[in-house]
Protein backbone atom coordinates (compact mmCIF):
# COMPACT_ATOMS: atom_id res chain seq x y z
CA UNK A 1 0.00 0.00 0.00
CA UNK A 2 1.26 3.47 -0.85
CA UNK A 3 0.23 6.98 -1.72
CA UNK A 4 -1.47 8.50 -4.72
CA UNK A 5 0.99 11.16 -5.88
CA UNK A 6 0.79 13.86 -8.54
CA UNK A 7 3.76 15.85 -9.85
CA UNK A 8 2.70 19.15 -11.45
CA UNK A 9 5.31 20.40 -13.90
CA UNK A 10 6.40 16.87 -14.71
CA UNK A 11 8.11 17.83 -17.98
CA UNK A 12 10.49 20.34 -16.34
CA UNK A 13 13.97 19.72 -14.93
CA UNK A 14 12.79 19.69 -11.31
CA UNK A 15 9.59 17.76 -11.99
CA UNK A 16 11.50 14.96 -13.69
CA UNK A 17 14.02 14.96 -10.85
CA UNK A 18 11.20 14.70 -8.30
CA UNK A 19 9.96 11.51 -9.94
CA UNK A 20 13.51 10.13 -10.11
CA UNK A 21 14.08 10.76 -6.40
CA UNK A 22 10.70 9.34 -5.36
CA UNK A 23 11.78 6.16 -7.11
CA UNK A 24 15.33 6.24 -5.69
CA UNK A 25 14.10 6.60 -2.11
CA UNK A 26 11.33 4.02 -2.53
CA UNK A 27 8.73 6.47 -1.27
CA UNK A 28 5.54 4.34 -1.20
CA UNK A 29 3.56 5.14 -4.33
CA UNK A 30 0.48 3.25 -5.47
CA UNK A 31 -0.35 5.71 -8.23
CA UNK A 32 1.87 8.31 -9.89
CA UNK A 33 0.32 11.02 -12.04
CA UNK A 34 2.44 13.26 -14.27
CA UNK A 35 0.65 16.61 -14.66
CA UNK A 36 1.53 19.41 -17.07
CA UNK A 37 -0.03 22.21 -19.07
CA UNK A 38 -2.48 21.45 -21.86
CA UNK A 39 0.22 21.89 -24.53
CA UNK A 40 2.24 19.08 -22.89
CA UNK A 41 -0.67 16.66 -22.52
CA UNK A 42 0.41 13.25 -23.76
CA UNK A 43 4.13 13.98 -23.49
CA UNK A 44 5.86 10.92 -22.06
CA UNK A 45 8.01 11.02 -18.91
CA UNK A 46 9.75 8.24 -17.01
CA UNK A 47 8.96 7.00 -13.53
CA UNK A 48 11.19 4.09 -12.62
CA UNK A 49 10.73 1.46 -15.30
CA UNK A 50 7.39 2.91 -16.32
CA UNK A 51 6.52 5.52 -18.92
CA UNK A 52 3.76 7.96 -18.00
CA UNK A 53 1.78 10.23 -20.28
CA UNK A 54 1.27 13.73 -18.94
CA UNK A 55 -2.26 14.69 -18.00
CA UNK A 56 -3.83 18.13 -18.38
CA UNK A 57 -3.59 20.27 -15.24
CA UNK A 58 -6.95 21.90 -15.91
CA UNK A 59 -8.77 18.59 -16.32
CA UNK A 60 -7.19 16.55 -13.51
CA UNK A 61 -9.25 15.74 -10.40
CA UNK A 62 -6.89 16.46 -7.50
CA UNK A 63 -9.33 15.07 -4.95
CA UNK A 64 -8.20 11.63 -6.12
CA UNK A 65 -4.61 12.02 -4.83
CA UNK A 66 -2.93 12.31 -1.42
CA UNK A 67 0.16 14.41 -2.14
CA UNK A 68 0.95 16.93 -4.89
CA UNK A 69 4.49 18.04 -5.68
CA UNK A 70 4.16 21.40 -7.44
CA UNK A 71 6.99 22.55 -9.69
CA UNK A 72 5.38 24.54 -12.49
CA UNK A 73 6.40 28.08 -11.53
CA UNK A 74 4.92 30.86 -9.45
CA UNK A 75 2.09 31.78 -11.80
CA UNK A 76 0.70 28.24 -11.84
CA UNK A 77 1.18 27.88 -8.10
CA UNK A 78 -0.69 31.11 -7.36
CA UNK A 79 -3.60 29.92 -9.45
CA UNK A 80 -3.71 26.29 -8.38
CA UNK A 81 -2.04 25.45 -5.05
CA UNK A 82 -4.79 26.73 -2.74
CA UNK A 83 -7.50 25.18 -4.94
CA UNK A 84 -5.69 21.83 -4.81
CA UNK A 85 -5.19 22.08 -1.04
CA UNK A 86 -8.91 22.68 -0.56
CA UNK A 87 -9.62 19.56 -2.62
CA UNK A 88 -7.83 17.42 -0.01
CA UNK A 89 -4.19 16.63 -0.82
CA UNK A 90 -1.22 18.38 0.74
CA UNK A 91 0.70 20.47 -1.80
CA UNK A 92 4.49 20.70 -1.58
CA UNK A 93 5.18 23.86 -3.56
CA UNK A 94 8.57 24.55 -5.11
CA UNK A 95 7.85 28.17 -6.09
CA UNK A 96 8.35 31.30 -3.99
CA UNK A 97 4.59 32.00 -3.87
CA UNK A 98 3.84 30.82 -0.32
CA UNK A 99 7.28 30.82 1.31
CA UNK A 100 6.66 33.90 3.45
CA UNK A 101 2.97 33.19 4.08
CA UNK A 102 2.61 32.94 7.90
CA UNK A 103 0.05 30.15 7.47
CA UNK A 104 2.38 28.03 5.31
CA UNK A 105 5.40 26.22 6.79
CA UNK A 106 8.69 26.67 4.95
CA UNK A 107 10.59 23.46 5.53
CA UNK A 108 14.06 22.00 5.27
CA UNK A 109 13.73 18.74 7.23
CA UNK A 110 17.27 18.90 8.67
CA UNK A 111 16.61 22.43 9.96
CA UNK A 112 13.01 22.96 11.15
CA UNK A 113 11.06 19.68 10.96
CA UNK A 114 8.71 20.64 13.81
CA UNK A 115 7.15 23.37 11.66
CA UNK A 116 5.50 20.65 9.57
CA UNK A 117 2.62 20.67 12.08
CA UNK A 118 1.41 23.89 10.42
CA UNK A 119 0.87 22.11 7.10
CA UNK A 120 -2.86 21.56 7.57
CA UNK A 121 -3.65 25.30 7.82
CA UNK A 122 -3.76 25.57 4.03
CA UNK A 123 -2.68 22.05 3.06
CA UNK A 124 0.44 23.67 1.57
CA UNK A 125 4.11 23.25 2.50
CA UNK A 126 6.65 25.57 0.86
CA UNK A 127 10.02 24.42 -0.47
CA UNK A 128 12.73 27.10 -0.05
CA UNK A 129 14.88 28.78 -2.64
CA UNK A 130 17.59 26.44 -3.90
CA UNK A 131 20.44 28.55 -2.53
CA UNK A 132 18.74 29.02 0.83
CA UNK A 133 18.19 25.28 1.27
CA UNK A 134 21.87 24.36 1.13
CA UNK A 135 22.86 27.42 3.18
CA UNK A 136 20.61 26.64 6.15
CA UNK A 137 21.59 22.95 6.18
CA UNK A 138 25.19 24.08 6.70
CA UNK A 139 24.40 26.90 9.14
CA UNK A 140 21.89 25.13 11.41
CA UNK A 141 24.33 22.86 13.31
CA UNK A 142 26.82 25.71 13.71
CA UNK A 143 24.07 28.04 14.96
CA UNK A 144 23.02 25.43 17.52
CA UNK A 145 26.59 25.23 18.81
CA UNK A 146 27.49 28.93 18.80
CA UNK A 147 24.80 31.44 17.90
CA UNK A 148 25.35 33.10 14.52
CA UNK A 149 25.06 36.87 14.69
CA UNK A 150 25.97 37.82 11.11
CA UNK A 151 26.69 36.14 7.78
CA UNK A 152 27.96 37.37 4.43
CA UNK A 153 27.08 35.13 1.49
CA UNK A 154 28.10 35.23 -2.17
CA UNK A 155 26.46 32.64 -4.39
CA UNK A 156 27.74 31.04 -7.58
CA UNK A 157 24.52 29.70 -9.07
CA UNK A 158 24.34 27.31 -12.00
CA UNK A 159 22.21 27.93 -15.08
CA UNK A 160 19.92 24.99 -14.26
CA UNK A 161 18.46 27.26 -11.58
CA UNK A 162 16.90 29.14 -14.49
CA UNK A 163 15.41 25.96 -15.96
CA UNK A 164 15.96 24.19 -19.26
CA UNK A 165 16.13 27.50 -21.12
CA UNK A 166 19.10 28.53 -18.99
CA UNK A 167 20.94 25.28 -19.65
CA UNK A 168 20.18 25.52 -23.37
CA UNK A 169 21.53 29.08 -23.51
CA UNK A 170 24.85 28.14 -21.91
CA UNK A 171 25.21 25.22 -24.32
CA UNK A 172 24.24 27.30 -27.38
CA UNK A 173 26.46 30.25 -26.48
CA UNK A 174 29.44 28.02 -25.76
CA UNK A 175 29.15 26.53 -29.23
CA UNK A 176 28.48 29.91 -30.82
CA UNK A 177 31.63 31.46 -29.42
CA UNK A 178 33.58 28.88 -31.40
CA UNK A 179 31.83 29.96 -34.59
CA UNK A 180 28.88 27.58 -34.68
CA UNK A 181 25.94 29.89 -34.03
CA UNK A 182 24.42 33.00 -32.48
CA UNK A 183 25.65 33.97 -28.98
CA UNK A 184 23.06 36.71 -28.43
CA UNK A 185 21.62 36.46 -24.87
CA UNK A 186 17.96 35.45 -24.68
CA UNK A 187 17.30 33.93 -21.26
CA UNK A 188 19.94 35.89 -19.35
CA UNK A 189 20.54 39.66 -19.53
CA UNK A 190 24.16 39.21 -20.60
CA UNK A 191 26.30 36.48 -22.13
CA UNK A 192 26.62 33.58 -19.68
CA UNK A 193 29.19 31.45 -21.53
CA UNK A 194 32.70 32.22 -20.21
CA UNK A 195 31.21 34.97 -18.05
CA UNK A 196 29.57 35.62 -14.66
CA UNK A 197 26.46 37.75 -14.10
CA UNK A 198 26.02 39.47 -10.70
CA UNK A 199 22.25 39.66 -11.12
CA UNK A 200 19.51 37.07 -10.57
CA UNK A 201 15.82 37.94 -10.45
CA UNK A 202 14.84 41.62 -10.45
CA UNK A 203 16.20 44.70 -8.74
CA UNK A 204 14.57 46.14 -5.63
CA UNK A 205 14.60 49.78 -4.58
CA UNK A 206 17.46 49.14 -2.14
CA UNK A 207 19.77 47.85 -4.90
CA UNK A 208 19.51 44.20 -3.91
CA UNK A 209 17.68 41.67 -6.06
CA UNK A 210 14.63 39.68 -5.06
CA UNK A 211 16.77 36.52 -5.25
CA UNK A 212 19.05 37.97 -2.59
CA UNK A 213 16.09 39.05 -0.46
CA UNK A 214 14.63 35.53 -0.66
CA UNK A 215 17.76 34.15 0.94
CA UNK A 216 17.68 36.37 4.02
CA UNK A 217 13.88 36.28 4.37
CA UNK A 218 13.78 32.49 4.19
CA UNK A 219 16.78 32.04 6.49
CA UNK A 220 15.08 34.27 9.04
CA UNK A 221 11.84 32.29 8.81
CA UNK A 222 13.45 28.84 9.11
CA UNK A 223 16.51 29.45 11.28
CA UNK A 224 16.58 32.71 13.26
CA UNK A 225 15.21 36.20 12.48
CA UNK A 226 18.01 37.82 14.51
CA UNK A 227 20.80 36.74 12.13
CA UNK A 228 22.10 39.68 10.12
CA UNK A 229 22.57 38.44 6.57
CA UNK A 230 23.83 40.16 3.43
CA UNK A 231 23.86 38.36 0.08
CA UNK A 232 25.18 38.78 -3.45
CA UNK A 233 23.76 36.29 -5.97
CA UNK A 234 25.79 35.54 -9.10
CA UNK A 235 24.96 33.36 -12.11
CA UNK A 236 27.94 31.35 -13.37
CA UNK A 237 28.53 29.17 -16.46
CA UNK A 238 27.97 25.85 -14.66
CA UNK A 239 25.21 23.48 -15.73
CA UNK A 240 24.27 21.95 -12.34
CA UNK A 241 25.30 22.74 -8.78
CA UNK A 242 25.22 25.91 -6.71
CA UNK A 243 28.22 27.07 -4.69
CA UNK A 244 28.37 29.60 -1.87
CA UNK A 245 31.17 31.50 -0.19
CA UNK A 246 29.96 32.04 3.39
CA UNK A 247 31.57 34.11 6.13
CA UNK A 248 29.94 33.72 9.54
CA UNK A 249 30.29 35.64 12.81
CA UNK A 250 29.36 33.93 16.11
CA UNK A 251 28.60 35.11 19.63
CA UNK A 252 31.47 33.02 21.00
CA UNK A 253 34.78 31.69 19.70
CA UNK A 254 34.57 28.58 17.52
CA UNK A 255 37.62 27.01 15.90
CA UNK A 256 37.73 25.49 12.42
CA UNK A 257 38.44 22.10 14.03
CA UNK A 258 35.34 22.39 16.21
CA UNK A 259 33.24 23.43 13.23
CA UNK A 260 34.44 20.44 11.21
CA UNK A 261 33.48 18.03 13.98
CA UNK A 262 30.04 19.64 14.38
CA UNK A 263 29.37 19.51 10.64
CA UNK A 264 30.59 15.91 10.31
CA UNK A 265 27.84 14.88 12.74
CA UNK A 266 25.14 17.03 11.11
CA UNK A 267 22.34 15.47 9.05
CA UNK A 268 22.55 16.11 5.34
CA UNK A 269 26.13 17.44 5.45
CA UNK A 270 29.38 15.96 4.16
CA UNK A 271 32.65 17.66 5.06
CA UNK A 272 35.37 17.43 2.41
CA UNK A 273 38.09 19.70 3.73
CA UNK A 274 41.74 18.87 3.23
CA UNK A 275 44.51 21.35 2.61
CA UNK A 276 45.44 19.72 -0.67
CA UNK A 277 45.04 20.67 -4.30
CA UNK A 278 41.84 18.61 -4.58
CA UNK A 279 40.71 18.66 -0.96
CA UNK A 280 37.45 20.49 -1.58
CA UNK A 281 34.19 20.04 -3.50
CA UNK A 282 33.17 21.70 -6.77
CA UNK A 283 29.76 21.73 -8.50
CA UNK A 284 30.88 18.99 -10.87
CA UNK A 285 31.63 16.76 -7.87
CA UNK A 286 28.25 17.49 -6.25
CA UNK A 287 26.04 17.00 -9.33
CA UNK A 288 23.72 14.04 -8.88
CA UNK A 289 24.47 13.74 -5.17
CA UNK A 290 22.17 14.28 -2.18
CA UNK A 291 24.48 15.95 0.31
CA UNK A 292 25.30 19.54 1.13
CA UNK A 293 29.10 19.61 0.97
CA UNK A 294 31.21 21.94 3.14
CA UNK A 295 34.86 22.68 2.35
CA UNK A 296 37.50 25.36 3.00
CA UNK A 297 36.58 25.79 6.70
CA UNK A 298 38.96 28.42 8.06
CA UNK A 299 39.18 31.26 10.55
CA UNK A 300 38.17 34.74 9.43
CA UNK A 301 40.91 36.90 10.92
CA UNK A 302 39.04 40.17 10.32
CA UNK A 303 36.47 39.65 13.10
CA UNK A 304 36.63 38.32 16.63
CA UNK A 305 34.58 35.11 16.24
CA UNK A 306 34.50 34.39 12.52
CA UNK A 307 34.73 31.43 10.15
CA UNK A 308 34.67 31.19 6.35
CA UNK A 309 33.15 28.21 4.53
CA UNK A 310 32.62 26.93 0.99
CA UNK A 311 29.20 25.26 0.55
CA UNK A 312 28.19 23.27 -2.55
CA UNK A 313 25.12 21.23 -3.47
CA UNK A 314 23.15 19.97 -6.46
CA UNK A 315 20.48 22.65 -6.82
CA UNK A 316 18.09 20.33 -8.67
CA UNK A 317 18.31 17.83 -5.81
CA UNK A 318 18.71 19.28 -2.30
CA UNK A 319 17.87 22.70 -3.66
CA UNK A 320 14.54 21.54 -5.06
CA UNK A 321 13.44 17.98 -5.82
CA UNK A 322 15.17 16.06 -3.01
CA UNK A 323 14.01 18.52 -0.36
CA UNK A 324 10.43 18.25 -1.67
CA UNK A 325 10.49 14.45 -1.43
CA UNK A 326 12.04 14.67 2.05
CA UNK A 327 9.12 16.91 3.03
CA UNK A 328 6.77 14.18 1.76
CA UNK A 329 8.67 11.68 3.91
CA UNK A 330 8.35 14.02 6.90
CA UNK A 331 4.59 14.32 6.33
CA UNK A 332 4.41 10.53 6.31
CA UNK A 333 6.64 10.01 9.36
CA UNK A 334 4.78 12.58 11.48
CA UNK A 335 1.34 11.28 10.53
CA UNK A 336 0.35 14.44 8.68
CA UNK A 337 -0.61 12.05 5.94
CA UNK A 338 -1.53 8.46 6.69
CA UNK A 339 1.75 6.61 7.30
CA UNK A 340 2.77 3.72 5.11
CA UNK A 341 5.81 1.46 5.06
CA UNK A 342 8.16 0.35 2.33
CA UNK A 343 10.67 3.12 1.74
CA UNK A 344 14.04 4.08 3.12
CA UNK A 345 14.89 7.54 4.39
CA UNK A 346 17.83 9.38 2.89
CA UNK A 347 21.06 9.44 4.90
CA UNK A 348 24.24 11.15 3.80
Amino acid sequence: MGYRVAVVGATGNVGREMMNIIEELNFPVDEMHAIASRKSRGVEVSFGDRTLKCQDLEQFDFSTVDVVLMSAGGKVSREWSEKIGKAGPIVIDNSSTFRMDPDVPLIVPEVNPDDIKLATKKNIVANPNCSTAQLVVALKPLHDAARITRAVVSTYQSVSGAGKEGMDELWTQTKAIYGLGDATPKKFPKQIAFNVIPFIGSFRDDGYTDEEAKMWDETHKMLDPSIKLTVTCVRVPVFVGHSESVTVEFDRPITPEEAREILREAPGVLVIDKREADGYITPVDAAGEHAVYVSRIRKDHTVQNGLSLWVVSDNLRKGAALNAVQIAQLLDETGMIKPKSGYRTITV
